[in-house]
C-alpha cells in the first residue's frame, strides 16, 4: 500500500516551482485531437491524470513523444479510433472532454462514464445539453455515452444553466469546429478556461469572450499544428504552498505562478495576518505569529476556490477565534474533516457549513485523502502536527500534485514515501 509519512513539526522555507495547472492540462491534450497534425507542448505536469491521459491517446492512435518529462510532442495525423474504454476513462473525471473533442472529428464517438474524486453529485447534464443543441445525438447508457452526429455540427446559442467549467469547455470543443457561430451563455471563467481557448486560438480557432460571461466561437474547418504552447501554472498548487506557508508560520517564496489568478486566496491569507509580496511571476508568503480568524464562501471564479477550501480549512483549525466556510459548490466536500478532527481540531461540519474553532496545535494520526485537495490538506496537517502523521489514499493526490514529496521537503518538511510494505522510498 503506498502512503506517505509525514515527521513534524516543520516550519517551511525557501523557495518552490510551481507545475504546468492540471485543470488545463486535462483539457488541453484532448483538444489535440482536433487537428490532424503534431502540438507541440511545454509545462505539462507529470501527474497521474495527465499520464492517463497519454494512455487514451495513444490507444486512440496518437504518438506521444517525449521531450522531456514536462515537454511533450502530440502527433494526431493518424487517429483512427473515437472508442475510449471504462478502464481508461474511469480513472479521473476530466476524461469527458474526449467527447467534445472527438465529436467535432468523428460522426460516432463511445466514452466510458468518467471517474474522479467522489465530491457528491456530478451529472454531465449541461454538457449533453450543449452537444444536443449544437447537433449531435446523446444517449447514456450501460455506463457508456455514445455520441454521434450525421453533418457537420451547427452553430447555435447555449445558456448553461449552472456555471461549469466542464460543461463550458466541452461545448467550446464541439463548437471549435462546427458550422456557424456559437454563443455560450452563464459560462465558467476560471483561468484554465482562457487557457484551453488560448491554445483553440493558437491553432487557429476563432474564440471570444473567454474570461467573461459569455465565450463566441465562430466555426472554422480546420486547425493547424502548433509549433509551441506553455500550458500556465497551475492556481491550485500555488494556493496550497501558499497556505502551506502561513500553516507553519513560514517564509516561502513561490516561483512561475500567476498573482492575478491567486486574488481570492491572497485576501484571505492577508486576513488572516499573513505578509504577501508579489511580482510579475512570484509570490512570497510570510507569516510570524498565530493565524486571525476569518470566513469565507465557495465560489466560482473570480469567487474563492472550491479546490482550496479544504487548505483553507486547516489554516483555520490553528487559528485565533472561531471560522466559518460554506461551501457551494460540492455537496460532499467536507468528509475530510473527520480527519483533522482526528488530529485534534474542532470541526462542526453540517451540510454545505463548518464551523471551526481554533486549537493551538494537531498531533499526528493515521488518516487518509478523501480526494485530491483533501489529500493535500491531510499532507500539510501532517507537517505542521506533532509526531508522525501516517497519509493514506494516496494515490487522490498524485492525481494532481507534481513531484508533492520533493517539493516539500526542499522547503523543510520530513516527508517519506512508502511504495509498499516492502519497500520505502525517500524523497
Amino acid at each position: 500500500m503506498e502512503k506517505f509519512i509525514v515527521h513534524g513539526p516543520s516550519r517551511l522555507t525557501g523557495e518552490v516551482n510551481i507545475s504546468g495547472a492540471k485543470n488545463a492540462a486535462v483539457a488541453i491534450l484532448p483538444a489535440t485531437l482536433l487537428v490532424k497534425g503534431k502540438c507541440h507542448l511545454e509545462n505539462v505536469p507529470d501527474i497521474s491524470d495527465i499520464r492517463a491521459y497519454f494512455e487514451i491517446l495513444k490507444s486512440l492512435g496518437s504518438k506521444i513523444e517525449f521531450i522531456n518529462k514536462n515537454e511533450v510532442i502530440i502527433d494526431n495525423e493518424n487517429v483512427n479510433s473515437a472508442i475510449a474504454s471504462y478502464e481508461l476513462t474511469s480513472k479521473f473525471r476530466a476524461s469527458y472532454y474526449l467527447i467534445g473533442s472527438l465529436i467535432g472529428r468523428f460522426d460516432n464517438v463511445q466514452i466510458s462514464l468518467p471517474g474522479g474524486c467522489n465530491l457528491g453529485a456530478r451529472p454531465i447534464d449541461q454538457h449533453i445539453k450543449a452537444f444536443e443543441k449544437l447537433g449531435a445525438k446523446v444517449e447514456v447508457k450501460r455506463g457508456n455515452v455514445y455520441t454521434s452526429k450525421k453533418e457537420r455540427l451547427k452553430g447555435t446559442s447555449i445558456f448553461l444553466d449552472v456555471v461549469s467549467v466542464g460543461a463550458t469547455i466541452n461545448a467550446i470543443l464541439a463548437a471549435t469546429l462546427a458550422e456557424g457561430i456559437t454563443t455560450i451563455e452563464n459560462v465558467a471563467k476560471e483561468p484554465h478556461v482562457v487557457d484551453v481557448a488560448n491554445f483553440l486560438n493558437s491553432m487557429g480557432a476563432k474564440i471570444k469572450g473567454a474570461g467573461t460571461d459569455s465565450i463566441k466561437i465562430t466555426g472554422v474547418t480546420s486547425l493547424k499544428q502548433v509549433s509551441s504552447y506553455s500550458i500556465i501554472p497551475d492556481q491550485i498548487e500555488t494556493g496550497t504552498f501558499m497556505v502551506a506557508a502561513a500553516v507553519t508560520q513560514g517564509d516561502l517564496l513561490i516561483k512561475n505562478c500567476i498573482p492575478k489568478h491567486m486574488e481570492p486566496i491572497t485576501l484571505k491569507l492577508i486576513e488572516a495576518g499573513a505578509t504577501v509580496e508579489e511580482t510579475e511571476s512570484t509570490i512570497h508568503v510570510k507569516m510570524d505569529k498565530r493565524p486571525s480568524a476569518f470566513s469565507l464562501k465557495t465560489m466560482p471564479y473570480p469567487g474563492f476556490p472550491t479546490d482550496m477550501q479544504p487548505q483553507m480549512s486547516l489554516l483555520l483549525c490553528l487559528c485565533d477565534g472561531t471560522g466559518i466556510i460554506v461551501e457551494n459548490i460540492w455537496e460532499s466536500r467536507f468528509q475530510y474533516t473527520d480527519e483533522l478532527v482526528k488530529m485534534g481540531a474542532d470541526i462542526s461540519a453540517h451540510g454545505s457549513t463548518a464551523i471551526i474553532k481554533g486549537v493551538e496545535k494537531l498531533y499526528n494520526a493515521p488518516v487518509k485523502a478523501h480526494d485530491l485537495r483533501a489529500g493535500a490538506a491531510m499532507i500539510i496537517a501532517g507537517i505542521v502536527a506533532n509526531g508522525d502523521t501516517e497519509v493514506t489514499n494516496i494515490y487522490h493526490i498524485l492525481r494532481g500534485y507534481e513531484d508533492i514529496v520533493g517539493k516539500f521537503n526542499s522547503i523543510g518538511a520530513n516527508i517519506e514515501y512508502i511504495k509498499d510494505d516492502n519497500e520505502e522510498i525517500k524523497c
